[in-house]
């Protein structure tokens, strides 16, 4: 069964830190690029980061560089993102996302993430 589960998510200030972490399972983790989406109430879904899955090269919305930073552990199969400075903008819900570039794509079930100011 695959699954991708995401966790790290609470309440923060403005400023604050928090990381999340996608761990996944039942699929060829290597295989596939992982990416992380948010969805804010009353807003489209939208890309924040990915990190390839044939060179672990990393993009970055424009909105977050600089202070999200997305990484890997093969061994553990868990892709993080580290969230610093962050702004009350950054809440949403929290997506992790795996996809093969070809027919498969998963979807965690989502993490809150909310920042108070």
């Amino acid at each position: 069964e695959v699954q991708l589960v995401e966790s790290g998510g609470n309440l923060v200030q403005a400023g604050g830190s928090l990381r999340l972490s996608c761990s996944a399972s039942g699929f060829t983790f290597d295989d596939y690029t992982i990416g992380w989406f948010r969805q804010a109430p009353g807003k489209e879904r939208e890309g924040v980061s990915c990190i390839s899955s044939s060179d672990g090269s990393t993009y970055y919305a424009d909105s977050v560089k600089g202070r999200f930073t997305i990484s890997r552990d093969l061994a553990k199969n868990t892709v993080y993102l580290q969230m610093n400075n962050l702004k009350p903008e950054d809440t949403a819900v929290y997506y992790c996302n795996a996809d093969d570039g070809y027919r498969s794509n998963y979807w965690g079930q989502g993490t809150q993430v909310t920042v108070s100011s």
